[in-house]
């Protein structure tokens, strides 16, 4: 173990002792100066979460809230020095935290939550012209191998529960107990110029760019919709994802073409 390692791997874990070797510069207890990095370390993780997640900490509220982001901090270190992406495994470990389990759509809103923080922080990619994507779908012959490629940003959600609705009301000084939780909505996250949107869509359509996304052909990724949801509009989702201009580029076949905006 290096000498950076055995001075970071003890500051999750407040079982282990501080760090041998440490010396300060007033000659103070290395121990206790390296308690209080410890302990700010600590609230810099949760104070990230809460910056992440403010909807899921006012529907808990800011106690409850703490305490449980101090616990999934303790076990999960930062992976990268870009701290927005930090908390990526939140709603996991809500889903799985018992004491949150009155409040079963908690989860669902963390994910809400970091669907909009990846919309936020994606690369952008200029989008391809309405004219290639309606030229591709007049031909028979490749339409079926028809793959279409979307903006980096673009995230989807289906939930048993009224995500957006509990996220929107949020967002106002709307009422919370006029919100019916137990509604499955379907949502559509992306950033259209430097605005992160949040769409309610039918639950076809988010199945519909799950499977785009997921890498699979245009008509099998229509035809999963259809099974799921037989209300399914291909012709109104592809509109929909023009219009925000979200398609990006098509590949055609196995031959991997990719048609330029």
């Amino acid at each position: 173990m290096n000498s950076q390692t055995s001075f970071a791997t003890p500051l999750l874990d407040p079982e282990q002792p501080c760090p041998s070797g440490l010396t300060t510069w007033n000659h103070s207890d290395p121990a206790v100066r390296y308690g209080v990095y410890r302990n700010n370390v600590v609230v810099s993780l949760i104070d990230a979460l809460a910056d992440t997640y403010p909807v899921v900490q006012q529907l808990v509220g800011e106690v409850f809230f703490r305490a449980m982001a101090k616990v999934f901090a303790l076990v999960n270190p930062p992976l990268s020095a870009v701290m927005a992406y930090y908390g990526q495994g939140f709603a996991n470990f809500i889903a799985s935290f018992e004491p949150a389990a009155s409040v079963p759509y908690l989860s669902d809103v963390a994910r809400l939550e970091m669907a909009r923080v990846l919309a936020y922080h994606a690369a952008d990619v200029p989008p391809l012209a309405n004219a290639t994507l309606q030229q591709a779908l007049t031909d028979a012959h490749q339409l079926m191998h028809l793959r279409i490629g979307l903006h980096p940003s673009v995230q989807v959600l289906a939930s048993p529960y009224a995500v957006v609705s509990l996220w929107t009301v949020h967002q106002s000084d709307a009422a919370l107990a006029a919100v019916n939780p137990d509604v499955p909505q379907s949502v559509l996250v992306f950033r259209h110029a430097l605005e992160v949107n949040t769409l309610k869509l039918a639950p076809g359509a988010v199945i519909f760019i799950h499977m785009l996304l997921s890498g699979q052909p245009l008509m099998a990724a229509a035809n999963q919709a259809i099974l799921q949801d037989s209300a399914f509009d291909l012709s109104s989702t592809l509109a929909l994802l023009l219009r925000w201009q979200l398609i990006t580029h098509l590949t055609m076949g196995e031959k991997n073409h990719e048609h330029a905006h």
